[in-house]
């Protein structure tokens, strides 16, 4: 993949990042997860809202709490590390789904962050189709973004 410095890029540049020791996981650890087709990042921003006097109905706004979520939708490939290791985080709960993600974009920048796995699809599809795998990756905790150096 060629460093994207200016213009549009294909989706297909960006990758998705897991730690296979969950929470305890190093750079060592993080593995991509292969057969991904489409993805999606939700925001889900926390607005607190207030109307003083002095803005004569005006109302005022803060931004007072952020979480997201990446949702990846692909196929299961039993053997590759990152693809098992989501797949098998379907038959856990607790602690046992926390684990560390990390995407890197086109740009050289990047988001490392804490995250829950879940699970939404750890196979399934019709006779004649691939198995599926899909996911969300729901952040825990503030991520670190790394912008990348001009």
């Amino acid at each position: 993949m060629a460093l994207v410095t200016s213009g549009v890029f294909p989706v297909f540049d960006i990758k998705f990042k897991i730690g296979l020791d969950g929470r305890n996981s190093t750079t060592s650890d993080m593995a991509l997860i292969k057969e991904m087709e489409t993805f999606s990042i939700a925001i889900d921003g926390d607005v607190q809202e207030w109307t003083p006097m002095e803005t004569e109905g005006w109302v005022r706004r803060l931004m007072t709490g952020k979480g997201f979520s990446i949702t990846l939708n692909g196929k299961r490939h039993v053997g590759d590390p990152g693809n098992d290791y989501v797949a098998n985080t379907a038959w856990k709960s607790g602690l046992d789904c926390s684990s560390k993600a990390e995407i890197e974009f086109p740009d050289g920048s990047t988001l490392a962050f804490d995250c829950i796995v879940n699970v939404t699809a750890p196979n399934g599809g019709d006779s004649t189709a691939v198995s599926a795998l899909e996911c969300e990756l729901m952040s825990d905790g503030k991520p670190t973004y790394t912008p990348a150096t001009p």
